[in-house]
Formats: C-alpha cells, structure tokens, sequence
C-alpha cells in the first residue's frame, strides 16, 4: 500500500481532505471518508477550520522537524491536514491580530486528547524564538507533561493513558511572538481512584514508577514492596501496561520535578507522601463492640513516619473524631468513638486529601516557575478527560459528562448557533439549519432553580446529611424523581438515574453520590497532618481551625460547576479553534475501524451539521477596520491610510485583486469571504508586497556587511605581510573573489572533493620541481586541507590517449610545518610539509595565505608559522633511487616588476625590481583616494619638455607610498546594463617563460568574476577640444560615482573623447569631461 508521504505535491489521494467538498453530506459517507483516510494512515481530516483526529493507536512518522518546516508560515490547503497546520494559524492569528487564541480538544476517553495537546506545545516550542529565559519557559512547558500526567493519569478500561483531571494550559507570549509565561488551570482530579479502581484499571501511574524506577536505596527508605502487597494498588489486579516503561517514565518525573525548580529536600517528602499513602491504605480495622480499632498496630509506625506524625495520634484520629455539641446556648467538645466503616472511611478522606493537596503543589509550583507579572498575548490549550460510559458510572463520571455536555455547548454556540445569529445580523443572506443544542441537558444538569438541576439538590441533600449519612443516596434519588422526574433528557431506574446525554444515554449508580459531593475533610485530619515534623506536609494544611465555621462547607459539585463555567467564560474571551478526537476501536489496536462506534462518535460531535453550516457559510469574516489595517499595503489608495468610508476601502480592495462577486459579501460592519482560498490570495498579495521590502533592505544590508568583510579581509591579509614583504603596486587593495576557477563550473575539479565541502580558495599557479622547471596546477584551498591538481595522459584503456586531472597532491593541515616568502615584491611561496615541500608561484598568494592561516589555527589550535627571508631552502621528493635533498632560491634586487627567473644547479636565482615600501597598507579612505589622484594629475600637468619640475631637495622615502593608488570597488549599475567587462577578453600575456604573465588583472575588479577581473586606467589628460569626433548614445542611465567619473541619462549624446581595452572609455557631456563604463553606450 502507498505509504503518506507528507508533501503538497503528488500525495496519494484518499478520500477528502476537507469533508466541506463532500458530493453527500450523510453520517454514512462522513464514516467512510474517515475510514479511507484511517486505513491509509491519514489520521486529520478537515471540516473548514475544525480539525478531526483519529487516534492511530501507533506512533506516526509525520511528527518531525521536516512536518515543522512545512507547516510554517504555509496556508491551509497548501499541505494535508495536520495539527501543526492548525497550531501555526493559531500561532500567526495571535501575531496578527493581537487576539488571544484557544484551541478545545474534545472526544471520549482514548480518543488521543492528551498526545493531540503535547504535539500543539512541542510545535510552539519549535516555531517560537527567544533567549535564554524564553528557553527555559519553553522547557518548564514542556516538562510539565511528564509530571502531571505520573500524577493526574492512570490506566482506565478505556484508555492506557487516561487523563484522570482537566488542564487548561495558558501559553503566554510577548508582543514579538516569544513564549515568556504560562499558567495551568486543573479541575477536579479524580480523587476516589487513590482508594479503589475498578477490575483492569490502575492507580495514578506514579505509584508505578516509584516501584520499578526507584533506587534500591530510595525503595528501602520509602518501604517499597511488590503491588500486590498494597490494599490501594491489588483491588484491580492489574499493575503493568503494555508499551508502558514505569522505570523510564519515572527517571522523566523526577528530571521534570528539577527543571520545573522543586528542591531536591522537597522532591523526597513528595515520595514519602506517595508512600506514606500505599502504606496508609494497609491499616485495617476490626469491629469490637460496635467501634471500630486498628487491627494489626505495627502497620501504624511506617505511614507515620513517612508523614511525620505521631503513630499513637495517628491511631487516635483515624477511630475517633472530636465533635462540638451545642446544649442549653453551651457548646463543648466530646470525643466520638467511630465504627469499622467510619474509619476505613476517614483512613481513605485522609489518603485522598494528602494526595489532592499534592497535586494542587504541583500544579502551583509550575504556575510559579512560568507565572509573568502582566498578560499580552496567549494560546490556551484544553485538554480535558473525555465523556465516560463505563458498566458503573458513578460521582466522577456525572461531573466528568458534565464538563464535556458544557464543552460540547460552546462548540454548539460558537459553531452552529453563534455563525447563524451573525449572518442574520449583518444582513447576509441564508437559510437557517436545524441541529441539536445541548443547553437543555446543561440546564438539567446545573439549574438552581424552577426546577432546580441535579446538582442542586444533591447539594440540598447533603446539607442535612449526617456524620456518614445512611440513606442519604435514597433520599437524593427520591428528590431528584420529584424535581426532574418528568424531564424528557431524564428517567430513574432502581439503583440510580439516567441522563440522555449528547453523546447518549449513561445509567449512573447513586451509590456514594453523596458521600463523594460533599467532599469532607474533618477537622481532626486537618490538625493531625498540621503536627507533622515536616514543614512541607504542614504547608499542605494551611486551615486556621480556631475561626468560626459559618455557611455551608463547599461541595464537590459546587466547584466543579464553578471551574466549568469560568472555564467557559474563559474560553469565549479568546478566538476559539476545535480538534475533534475519535476512538475508532476498543481493542486500542491499530488498523481497527469498529464501524458502529464511529458512526456514534460522528452522530454525537454533530459533524453532519458542522458540515452544512460551514457550506452553506462563509469560510471568514472580519471587521471593516480590522481588514482594511491588514491589507492596506496591497494598494496606494489605502495605504498608508484610506480616506474615506471603510466599506468602499474594503470593496476598492477586493476590487483591485480581481476577487468575484460570487466570493464575498458586505454586511453592516464586516466583509465575509466565501472560500479559504480566496483570503489566502489576498495573503500570498501581501506576503509578496513584504517580501519585495525585505529584499530591498536585505540588498542594502547584506551590500553593507560584504563590503565590510572584504574590507576587514583586505586589512587581515595585510597584516600578514606587513613590515615583512615588499607589495606589488596593484594588490594592495584588490577585491578577494576567491574562487578563480569557477569550480561550480568545473565538475573535472570538484570530483576530488567531498559532496559539499566548501572551496575557501582556488587559482591556477606555477609549481617548480627539483629542476626548477614550472608546471601548472589547480590550488583548491578547503576546511579540510590543500589540493594540488595536475593534468595526465592517460596510458591504456578506453580513454588512452585522453589528458584527465589527477589528485597530485592532497596536503593536510596538520602536516604543514610553515610557509618561506621572500622579502621583494615576487609572488613565490613555499609550503613547508612533513614529507616534502613545494614550491610555488601565485598572483593572489596574500589572499591565499591570509585564508590558509584561518582554517591552519582553527583545526590545529596554533598559529601558522610564515617565515620572510632573501634565500629560502625547500626539501625535494624523494624519486627512485636518487632525488630528495635540498634546493635553494635566492631573491635579489633587479630592474622591472617581473621576476626574472635563473636556474643553475640545485638553485634558482629570481631578480626582481622594488616594490612597494614593507610598511604598505591596503587601509585607505575616499577622501585619501581623491587628493591622491589630485596631486598626480598636478604631477603630470607640470610635466614640461619631458621632465619634471621637482623642487631640488634629499629623496623621501616615505614619498613611495603614495603610488598604492586605491582603484574602484565594484559598484551596483542602474537599468539592468550588462556588466562591466562583459563582451571583452582579458589583454594576452608577454612572451617569456618565466615571467609572471599578465599582472593587468592585479587592478581592482568592478565586477567579481571568476577568471575575468578588470581594471579602470586612471583619466587620460583633458584633450583640446576637437570640433569634430567620433560620439556615441547612451543605453542606460549611468550615475557617476567618483569625481573623474562623468553622469548621463538613458539616450544622452557624449563625444568619445578615447576608447581604452579595459572597458572604461573617457567621453564629453555637457562640457565636463571623464571616464565611464563602454558597455553603456552604443556608437553613433
């Protein structure tokens, strides 16, 4: 089968990406596109903004960096559906439009809410930049995870890894996009699985991990036995999870405890609390004359240890309760001795609220590592535990369904309700579609009064309840008949009630309703736990017992009604985006697609009607202000501001990018734009626009920096000869190009070198064997060391005959011991290596040597030794039975600036004449540019007869140094003229053997070409004007950038004053006469 291979282009189709382009809009073809994509391993599917995901029930290999490069930035429909697609337009709506974003993850229970969350974290944690402190934000987030999912999730029938709490997780940004804060909202954990989980389930995963992760020393100190030993860990029976590693994930906790700041004193007392609970849970009791006691006392020395408490005081508390009696307008307090059920009921309060009150510290600590003091920017992420239908649904599962039927109401509103009310308002033309709004069954759930909802009268019910309240879920079942009995979404049966859900009828069982509302925690726990040695355990209980208990105690389902309607209030604050999660199985296997079950899923999430609305709908809408500030740039009339009525600025846009008629409408006070493609071409518009601004700026940067670099190359290169070496007059201050043998065109070469090793340096040069006989070969400089390549005749084979290059020589850095220069102006150098020497000839050997001493001292860590001296020696190859030894060459003052080459034996004589004073540097300003061409020209014009007028006087030799005359740098030409040079070859070489060849292209190139470098003469003296010439036209504009240079216009007339093979030609206009580029103007 063909595999997904995440790429816009030519990607296997399967089904429908979007369910929006569905020919049937029916339960029946949304399932079997689901089901398509699914076996073919395409787990999103789009319905318009609403992302659907399916769990895989395996690892995906689309979750890597290359996905996090191709969703960045890119549009919708560019790539296939994808999380991280809808992360970045979450991410890019915050930056654009300065709003807050959510994102709802909703689904039952395993439908891969929790991995769904992690993946939109780990995405904004790539995309987004910033420093250190940014980092370690980004990493506080991310470590989250691990340590809130050992303590809040456990194996349920339903899901390996189930959320067994709710997190809203804020992700905090500054106005440049970095993530910088956060903040997480948990609601109720699910408290009663500390103390009893059903057959096949688990406790919390971090009893687990402290049994298999834990040290040897770390088990001795907390007491740690096998599982099955625990009360609150052998109820179910079950203790490993397939593809579950407790010992691995355990090292993760405790490595997430550290990044996130809890000390390494405090990291301890947190196991002691988890193993002071699985040793709480083993104190049994026995009935002895109607009062319960502790059935084996040497069970009670452990747990109180690890809390810190008195095992004495322990036993006290957990058979007796101290409690106030009223009697005559007098109150005391009497000891009261409790029953066997009384204290396995108080045992197990205690175990939950230490745990409880565990977690709230864990959530609190990362709240505290992450908190910023001022909010601007947030994504808020919720991933909360998915609707529940077990064989016994009880307290937890009503609260549970709860929350979901809620979540469900603001999909409902936001997607259904909201979408038509808007079009309706605004003046949009439409047809309304029926669907089903849950606010009904919300209302049952939550009403306070007329009639009053469920849980109102639980609470009324467990206001009158007794210490342990026999009868109380009797009574509760009883009254709920009375207040809801004839609700349509409610029906009772013997042991409890029924509530038809959204996502279907679920029977919860009454038993313990109450008993787990009211949500208890007696006052002499609270004190036993405050006498801890501990401070931390003692920080867990921060009630004052001593103030005066007014009102009714706050029950469980008073908070979690509370958190769910400010999570709502929360949610409709921010632009809201939805991940709808579906279970395709219960057998958690991939590949296996229980047709039933989907279809239930997508009857109850209310796809088929999410479909229809967003058909029929528009795929964006935006105030008139808010789009004319987005897309102002597109045109000159609205930018910078439009002046005018917003509604003809947003119609002169649309407008002006072609849009149809058919694509968009005008409401009252929004513009509404049918398809996404659509918005996105008017995006790619404004994309295009910023991008051609950047460029401009990047040019006129990236101009500046290159400029500086070949500068500061220029001054490094210098300094290497400086006080050391005559200069070349040319050389001082030449462009380095680098590559002077376009290997990019030259594959012959580069199949010496690696696939994509970078060339530092390349130049044909001259190289001398042990006869002083020159050769040419191909110097290729390198990170990785120095090629020498010749050229062969091949001897046999198909190609005899044939000259290919061969690898001469391949010198590595560590074998170079040093390089001999001379102190004259020649171009020799030797390069000194471990085997043998060589001895060779460059035109570009300070540019060479410059970038060789770079790459020398980073591989090697030392500095490269360059030694300067009049009479250099240099080993031979040793060859056959003789060779090897010694040679020497010998610099000696000449006439001319060509070395003269004189071989005699084992030495080689160059003479040369003089250069460039030693103390030369290629440091030069314009204005030094400028008065030096001034003084020459007024040098040349006191030229009388031959000779010069010189004031009689001693020789300066500091004089000499002003004959470096700078050259021009390469420079931009305006209207796109050919470049300088383009259509003229390079003057031929003097005739002679050993002379250096043309120098010509030592003058300072305006264009860096590889091979090709010219040079500009300086002016010619100013002609009598002639009354008749040759002229010529100009075929672009030429601004002149010095003051020798001339200006003209595009089809300007010049006289063609001379015409020079260099390429720079001296021409008249307006009566000022100077050089310009040839290849601007044509002859006339």
């Amino acid at each position: 089968m063909a595999k997904y291979h995440w790429q816009s282009q030519n990607v296997k189709q399967s089904g429908v990406d979007d369910m929006v382009l569905l020919s049937k809009i029916t339960e029946d073809a949304i399932v079997d596109n689901l089901k398509k994509r699914y076996m073919d391993d395409y787990i999103f599917t789009y319905i318009g903004p609403v992302l659907i995901s399916v769990n895989p029930f395996k690892q995906m290999p689309y979750f890597t960096d290359r996905e996090i490069e191709l969703y960045q930035g890119a549009a919708q429909y560019e790539n296939p559906p994808h999380i991280y697609a809808l992360t970045d337009n979450m991410y890019r709506n915050m930056m654009i439009d300065g709003e807050n974003q959510c994102v709802i993850i909703s689904g039952e229970s395993g439908a891969g809410k929790t991995v769904a969350a992690k993946y939109i974290m780990g995405y904004i944690s790539k995309v987004s930049g910033g420093g250190s402190k940014v980092q370690h934000v980004k990493e506080i987030i991310l470590q989250s995870n691990p340590l809130l999912e050992a303590f809040g999730n456990a194996k349920t029938v339903r899901n390996n890894n189930s959320s067994r709490f709710g997190k809203y997780f804020e992700i905090q940004f500054s106005r440049g996009g970095e993530p910088d804060g956060g903040k997480i909202s948990n609601f109720l954990l699910e408290k009663s699985r500390v103390v009893s989980q059903n057959e096949n389930e688990r406790n919390f995963h971090i009893y687990y991990q402290v049994r298999e992760g834990a040290s040897a020393q770390q088990r001795e100190a907390l007491g740690i036995m096998t599982p099955d030993y625990y009360y609150y860990l052998n109820q179910s029976g079950t203790y490993k999870v397939d593809g579950t590693n407790d010992s691995k994930d355990f090292q993760e906790t405790m490595e997430a405890m550290q990044v996130i700041g809890i000390p390494g004193d405090i990291q301890t007392q947190v196991l002691q609390i988890v193993a002071g609970i699985l040793h709480l849970g083993n104190i049994s009791f026995i009935e002895a004359g109607n009062y319960g006691q502790v059935e084996s006392t040497d069970l009670l020395a452990f747990p109180a240890y690890l809390l810190g408490i008195d095992p004495n005081r322990l036993q006290d508390k957990l058979t007796s309760r101290k409690m106030d009696s009223k009697w005559g307008g007098k109150s005391e307090s009497i000891n009261v001795t409790l029953n066997q059920e009384q204290a396995n009921y108080t045992r197990d309060a205690l175990a939950k609220a230490l745990y409880a009150r565990l977690f709230d510290y864990l959530v609190e600590s990362i709240n505290k590592a992450i908190q910023k003091p001022y909010e601007e920017f947030s994504i808020g992420v919720l991933d909360i535990y998915g609707f529940e239908i077990f064989q016994r649904n009880g307290f937890e599962q009503f609260c549970i369904n709860f929350v979901n039927e809620k979540l469900q109401q603001i999909f409902i509103e936001l997607t259904l309700k909201a979408e038509q009310e808007e079009y309706v308002q605004e003046g949009i033309k439409w047809t309304p579609i029926e669907y089903f709004n849950n606010k009904i069954v919300c209302d049952l759930i939550e009403n306070k009064l007329n009639p009053p909802g469920i849980m109102s009268v639980l609470d009324d019910v467990c206001a009158t309840m007794h210490a342990k309240g026999e009868g109380a879920d009797g009574t509760l079942l009883q009254k709920l008949q009375a207040a809801v009995g004839t609700h349509e979404h409610f029906n009772s049966w013997n042991s409890g009630f029924v509530i038809h859900h959204y996502a279907g009828k679920v029977s919860y069982d009454i038993n313990g309703f109450c008993e787990r509302n009211r949500d208890v925690l007696f006052p002499d726990l609270i004190e036993l736990m405050q006498s801890s040695e501990f401070n931390f355990i003692r920080s867990l209980f921060p009630e004052n017992l001593n103030t005066d208990k007014k009102g009714r105690p706050t029950t469980a389902s008073s908070k979690i009604k509370k958190q769910a309607n400010d999570l709502v209030n929360t949610l409709m604050k921010c632009t809201p985006h939805y991940i709808r999660c579906i279970k395709p199985n219960e057998t958690k296997r991939p590949k296996d697609w229980e047709e039933s079950r989907a279809r239930h899923q997508v009857e109850y999430l209310g796809l088929r009607e999410n479909i229809r609305v967003r058909r029929a709908g528009f795929a964006y809408r935006r105030l008139f202000s808010k789009f004319l500030m987005r897309y102002a740039i597109l045109t000159a009339e609205t930018w910078p501001c439009w002046r005018g009525p917003e509604q003809q600025g947003v119609l002169h846009l649309l407008r002006s990018v072609n849009m149809d008629n058919d694509q968009y409408q005008m409401g009252r006070t929004k513009v509404f734009v049918k398809n996404p493609e659509s918005l996105f071409l008017l995006e790619e518009m404004r994309e295009r626009k910023f991008d051609t601004f950047a460029r401009i700026i990047q040019k006129a940067w990236r101009k500046f920096i290159a400029r500086k670099k070949y500068e500061q190359m220029r001054e490094e290169a210098s300094d290497i000869l400086y006080n050391s070496k005559e200069r070349r007059k040319n050389s001082i201050n030449r462009n380095f190009v680098g590559d002077y043998l376009g290997l990019e065109q030259r594959p012959e070469l580069r199949q010496f070198l690696a696939k994509r090793e970078r060339v530092d340096f390349a130049d044909s040069v001259n190289k001398f064997d042990r006869r002083f006989k020159s050769i040419k070969r191909d110097l290729i400089l390198t990170p990785k060391g120095i090629y020498l390549i010749g050229r062969e005749k091949v001897k046999k084979g198909p190609e005899k005959g044939q000259i290919k290059e061969v690898l001469k020589r391949k010198m590595e850095f560590g074998g170079i011991s040093s390089v001999s220069l001379s102190t004259r102006q020649d171009d020799f150098f030797i390069l000194h290596e471990a085997q043998y020497d060589s001895l060779l000839e460059s035109n570009f050997k300070t540019e060479f040597l410059s970038l060789l001493s770079k790459r020398y001292e980073e591989v090697t860590k030392r500095k490269l030794t360059i030694s300067f001296g009049d009479r250099l020696e240099f080993r031979v190859k040793k060859e056959g039975w003789g060779g090897g030894g010694t040679r020497i060459v010998v610099f000696q003052k000449g006439p001319g600036d060509v070395a003269q080459l004189k071989p005699g034996g084992k030495t080689l004589s160059v003479t040369i004449g003089d250069g460039l004073p030693k103390s030369s540097s290629s440091l030069y300003r314009r204005t030094a540019a400028l008065l030096l061409k001034h003084t020459l020209r007024s040098l040349s014009s006191a030229h009388q007869n031959g000779g010069a007028k010189f004031p009689r006087g001693p020789h300066n030799p500091q004089a000499d140094i002003t004959y470096s005359s700078p050259q021009k740098q390469g420079r931009p030409l305006q209207g796109g003229p050919p470049k300088l040079g383009s259509q003229r070859g390079p003057r031929p070489p003097a005739p002679n053997q050993y002379n250096q060849g043309n120098l010509d292209f030592l003058n300072v190139p305006d264009q860096g070409m590889s091979g090709k470098v010219w040079f500009r003469p300086p002016p010619a003296p100013k002609p009598q004007p002639r009354p008749q010439g040759p002229r010529c036209r100009a075929l672009y504009q030429y601004v002149g950038q010095d003051t020798d240079e001339i200006s003209f216009e595009a089809n300007d007339v010049l006289d063609l004053v001379k015409e020079d093979p260099s390429g720079w030609w001296t021409g008249r206009i307006g009566g000022k006469e100077g050089l310009f580029p040839g290849n601007y103007v044509e002859k006339i």
